[in-house]
């Protein structure tokens, strides 16, 4: 009897630790689902290191198919080309955020939209009146997007979003009224134009990027015309604005510090600027995104090239910080560490997107580093803390320039790990090769020209060049699977033509700028070069080689056909088409012949769906999960007829 009861309570003691296990394990999936029930994209590559990475599976290989459209915001851009159709926005590029059910959107315009994220209704709007002053420098009306702030207060937090504008100024509006915010700056706008060291025109000045926030301040680059806009007063003789990065007080708008990206007097890297040319030359600006390591309180600027773009005989020297990647102690802007990705620069080769911090397996030690991609069709990777490269880095001499008072830098630095991701220079390796007939049609196309290797540079002849300044890469950036370490890079093969000017020597010293021929074209219509002419490239970081590499839609293959060729296959189409991954697919936002939102498998790079977009994409996708559902945003379209798509799967 002892016996039986013993064995009763051993089985009853079996049951009930069962239970227990069960019900523990209950709450854990429990809480895990309520963690995932909502899930918001916080910045514009979804984190300050953009990865463009979420980690959310509702959608997967098994259902992205039946995507479908869950709400259509109309632009309110598009009311305001109807009463102001002067001002004519380009293409509405954003990427929302969202935080707490609300997403956040700017438009190219200059408005900020705060939007239901579960129905599209519109919460509030409110107008930064761009258009006041005209048409804003170099890409006119455009914009990529906002950043979301909790202020501290007495009482908590006020939530902020955070916009600089393309007329240059800098806003703080209030996330749940739409209102300023009257605490920071002049009724919650700083002027931009106030405390770069010069006067600056706001007419050749603007600010159209997401701008990150490392603590309590927020740092600004700028964009600047391209083409040089000079001065012809001789007693003050410069070219365009400086593009000297500045970090404010994201509570007063005041600000706090000033990084002279063209050194100034006395300053580290002053003398690469010969005959005092820092002094008169502008640009070597930052107008894409800035990235962060808010744990070690860097940013990593990506520093575009000085003006005059294509000629630097008024600038001799290495111009250091042009086209360098540079960290910053973001609290105070000191100079941690910078790399030159080119010297003395002649190609508009600026870096086109924010760097991505990375974490790599090397020989068996976890490296954090940061990584970029280049128009010239690099991946530059670095160590994050130190700048070291992770891979060697090799100065390789390059052509000499024939234009008069022009002196090229005798040597670039060449990346020997990982490979190039797409074509550079013109050569046998590089023309069009469908037959020996096309081969030698375009042979003949660019007798005319100069052309070489990377790095040839212009002249007046005009100078081949590729990549061209569209990239390679381009502002779309990469995507990072921080569970893989694979790194996804969009490019587009894409070659053009330098070929400089002179001008006139009573109107100006600057003797030389692009003018003449500027694009190339192939054979009986085709491309010059080999195709892809655009790519998808999947560079697994820790081998520092591509697992695969994919053209990125149909393209031109029946036009290539219907010649009589041989069926090369799909041959890719040269647009920006950005990419989004999550733990189960890597997305692109893509027109080939329709507009497309499409899913891929990240292992291959084989396409699992296409979803028919009702707009051409030209913003980068992004996801967020709301009430246990998960929904992609992206922008479409521009002009009059601009619109934010939501998808999501059926009920």
């Amino acid at each position: 009897m002892h016996e039986k009861n013993l064995r009763f309570h051993l089985s009853a003691m079996r049951m009930f630790t069962r239970i227990i296990v069960v019900v523990l394990t209950f709450q854990a999936d429990a809480s895990y689902a309520a963690e995932s029930e909502n899930y918001d994209w916080a910045h514009y590559g979804n984190d300050l290191g953009h990865s463009k990475y979420a980690p959310l599976d509702q959608i997967n290989q098994n259902n992205v198919h039946e995507l479908e459209v869950r709400w259509n915001w109309a632009s309110i851009d598009n009311q305001s080309v109807i009463e102001r159709p002067q001002f004519i926005p380009s293409g509405f590029k954003a990427t929302p955020i969202t935080k707490n059910g609300i997403l956040y959107v700017s438009t190219p315009l200059g408005h900020i939209a705060a939007i239901d994220a579960r129905t599209g209704e519109e919460k509030w709007t409110f107008s930064t009146n761009t258009w006041e002053h005209g048409r804003p420098a170099n890409n006119g009306f455009n914009h990529r997007g906002v950043t979301f702030w909790d202020k501290p207060t007495v009482d908590g937090f006020e939530p902020r979003i955070i916009m600089s504008t393309a007329n240059a100024f800098l806003w703080s509006i209030n996330a749940e009224t739409g209102e300023p915010d009257d605490s920071f700056g002049t009724n919650g706008k700083t002027d931009l134009t106030v405390g770069l060291g010069r006067d600056v025109d706001r007419s050749m000045i603007a600010h159209s990027a997401a701008v990150p926030i490392v603590g309590d301040t927020v740092i600004i680059g700028s964009v600047v015309y391209d083409q040089p806009m000079f001065d012809m007063t001789p007693e003050k003789l410069t070219d365009l604005p400086p593009g000297h990065v500045r970090g404010f007080d994201l509570s007063t708008g005041e600000q706090k510090w000033i990084f002279h990206t063209i050194p100034q007097s006395g300053e580290f890297g002053n003398e690469s600027w010969l005959d005092d040319s820092w002094a008169v030359t502008g640009a070597t600006n930052i107008w894409t995104m800035i990235s962060a390591d808010p744990e070690l309180g860097y940013v990593y600027l990506p520093v575009g090239n000085p003006g005059n773009d294509f000629y630097g005989g008024q600038r001799l020297g290495d111009n250091l910080f042009g086209t360098s990647l540079v960290a910053l102690n973001a609290s105070t802007g000191e100079r941690v560490w910078h790399y030159q990705i080119v010297h003395h620069e002649l190609w508009d080769y600026d870096p086109p997107a924010a760097p991505t911090m990375v974490e790599i397996n090397l020989d068996g030690r976890q490296v954090k580093a940061v990584a970029m991609v280049t128009k010239q069709a690099f991946v530059y990777v670095f160590d994050r803390l130190t700048g070291e490269p992770i891979w060697p880095i090799e100065e390789r001499p390059v052509p000499v320039s024939s234009v008069p008072g022009e002196r090229a830098a005798p040597t670039q630095p060449f990346p020997t790990r990982p490979p190039a991701f797409d074509l550079q220079g013109i050569s046998d390796t590089t023309l069009i090769d469908f037959t020996p007939e096309l081969r030698q049609e375009a042979l003949q196309i660019i007798e005319e020209f100069d052309y070489g290797g990377l790095y040839t540079p212009p002249s007046l002849n005009g100078t081949v060049t590729l990549p061209g300044w569209t990239g390679g890469a381009e502002w779309s950036g990469a995507a990072y699977d921080p569970e893989t370490s694979m790194y996804y890079i969009p490019s587009v093969t894409s070659p053009i033509v330098i070929q400089l000017e002179e001008n006139n020597p009573a109107d100006t010293q600057f003797a030389y700028q692009r003018g003449g021929v500027r694009t190339i074209s192939g054979p009986q219509g085709l491309p010059l070069t080999k195709p892809p002419y655009g790519r998808i490239s999947a560079l697994n970081l820790n081998t520092a080689e591509y697992d695969w590499i994919r053209p990125n839609a149909e393209g031109i293959r029946q036009q290539i056909i219907d010649l009589g060729i041989e069926d090369p296959g799909p041959v890719g189409v040269p647009v920006v088409a950005p990419l989004m991954v999550t733990k189960t697919l890597l997305f692109q936002a893509i027109t080939d012949g329709v507009p497309l939102l499409r899913a891929m498998d990240k292992a291959t790079g084989e396409t699992i769906a296409e979803i028919e977009l009702p707009g051409i994409p030209q913003g980068a996708p992004m996801t967020y999960m709301l009430d246990g559902k998960q929904f992609i945003a992206i922008a479409c379209g521009g002009g009059s007829d601009a619109r934010l798509i939501s998808l999501a799967l059926p009920d």
